[in-house]
């Protein structure tokens, strides 16, 4: 008789279990939904400003280049 008893009481528990388990599965793979959202948008952000310091890396190397030209002008047969 006691094992009747203890199977309705370890029942509930089991189920209980389980369903805990499925929730956690489902909260964990939201937060690895959200977690590489997060990283796409960060990687978006980063593409824009490599673009952006490309941009100014190009324009101070045309401002050197245009400065140089200058003076190579200035500086030539008159």
């Amino acid at each position: 008789m006691a094992g009747a008893g203890s199977r309705y009481l370890k029942e509930p528990f089991e189920c209980a279990h389980e369903h805990r388990f499925e929730a956690t599965e489902r909260i964990m793979a939201l937060q690895f939904e959200t977690v590489e959202k997060r990283l796409e948008r960060i990687e978006a952000m980063i593409l824009g400003v490599e673009k952006r310091l490309w941009m100014t890396v190009f324009g101070v190397v045309g401002v050197i280049l245009s400065q140089a030209v200058q003076s190579v002008i200035e500086f030539g047969p008159k």
